[in-house]
């Protein structure tokens, strides 16, 4: 299987090379992109010799071709977002794992889903900002998606081979994702005021990426899937929920309407998803170690508090709203969360930012990318007016 690896520097495509490396007589990568880690993407292109390497500017691929020069690989080197696109329909790529975090890899993951690919999907703001154009782009072209988010691949493992997105059909009354809670699971509210950029990317199971880590702390991250969840198995609102499950150890849960509930179990480790989507329908070697049911010792579940994870609340907004909701949603997010990480915003301010951006954008359908498009856009402007406001106040 020959691969394009969009979001190759990141936690899900450091593990997705990592499983790669396992087994070399099944999988060749033809590109990788990295965006600015410039010296970490030459590394991997040192070790996969790929034919593509994309970054985000040309002065990085001016670097990175350097690099690469010197340690004679002849990997071409492109840039910019339209190379991404590129590499993500290449006629000779069989999958595409899209791990470009945020809006950014909307198009190329959509242009894989377009060119009819087996996409690995673990951008999940494809599905939040663009989920009917999306999926009607995916059917047009026969192309296969796999969900890599932990939660969306548990729930698919747990489906009925025949489901067809259709819950009826499958006999499934409910899907149930689970969630860590993570940092501020047990923090007094009061104490949420102070939280600090380092305290809020410290997850207590999972190692991911700073954004990743802020929205895991906010549950904006579930709220997402949530949205994600509805795409993927055509689920309505009401019929997805979300459990606090602190071990981390069930990734999430199908209940059907005999009274089965089929959960899929395992470490929290990126490389399980990972190497079933890759493999599909077969099973492969991940690298991840067996689950020690009896080191776990138990399983405990809680219900969301939305006094505390107010994000969740609002995806759930977002998803009943319909038309550009989601897309403000997501947009405000970005933009709150890297507030955040600047240290621009309080992290309470984060909800707060996104409901007052949902608020005040005009809801609108999204029937095409390039509507899209221009929610995000509208989105990003009025969630930076307003925090420009709230900056000038505290002034």
């Amino acid at each position: 299987m020959k691969l394009t690896i969009l979001g190759a520097t990141g936690s899900i495509g450091v593990s997705t090379l990592d499983v790669v490396a396992r087994h070399p007589d099944r999988f060749e990568v033809v590109a990788l992109s990295g965006h600015r880690q410039v010296e970490l993407l030459a590394e991997q292109c040192r070790q996969v010799r790929p034919v593509y390497a994309v970054v985000g500017s040309a002065a990085d691929a001016q670097r990175l071709a350097l690099l690469l020069r010197d340690a004679g690989l002849r990997t071409e080197v492109l840039h910019g977002a339209d190379a991404l696109v590129q590499v993500a329909a290449l006629p000779e790529v069989d999958a595409v794992m899209a791990a470009i975090v945020g809006a950014a890899g909307l198009p190329p993951t959509l242009a894989a889903a377009r060119a009819g690919k087996r996409v690995l999907l673990a951008n999940k703001e494809a599905l939040v900002m663009a989920g009917a154009v999306f999926m009607a782009e995916a059917r047009r072209a026969g192309a296969t998606l796999l969900p890599i988010d932990s939660e969306h691949n548990a729930i698919f493992q747990s489906m009925p081979y025949d489901y067809a997105g259709d819950m009826a059909r499958g006999g499934v009354r409910r899907i149930l994702l689970t969630a860590s809670g993570g940092p501020f699971r047990t923090t007094p509210l009061d104490v949420l005021t102070t939280v600090t950029p380092e305290q809020a990317v410290a997850h207590p199971n999972w190692v991911m990426g700073r954004k990743i880590s802020v929205d895991s702390a906010t549950m904006m991250n579930k709220g997402l899937e949530v949205i994600e969840a509805h795409w993927l198995f055509n689920a309505p609102a009401d019929r997805i929920e979300v459990v606090i499950h602190p071990q981390s150890v069930i990734h999430s849960l199908v209940d059907y309407e005999d009274g089965s509930v089929l959960a899929q179990l395992g470490n929290p480790d990126m490389r399980t998803p990972i190497a079933h989507a890759l493999a599909w329908p077969e099973r492969i070697d991940s690298g991840v170690a067996p689950l020690d049911l009896f080191a776990v010792g138990q399983l405990n579940f809680e219900r969301p508090d939305l006094a505390r994870f107010p994000c969740l609340d609002l995806a759930y907004r977002a998803l009943r709203a319909e038309g550009n909701a989601a897309a403000v949603l997501n947009a405000a997010n970005e933009v709150a969360v890297e507030a955040f990480l600047d240290r621009r915003l309080p992290f309470l301010g984060i909800a707060e930012l996104i409901a007052a951006t949902l608020d005040v954008v005009p809801q609108a359908a999204v029937p095409d990318l390039d509507a899209v498009l221009e929610a995000d856009r509208q989105a990003r402007a009025a969630a930076l007016k307003i925090l420009a406001r709230q900056a000038a106040k505290r002034a």
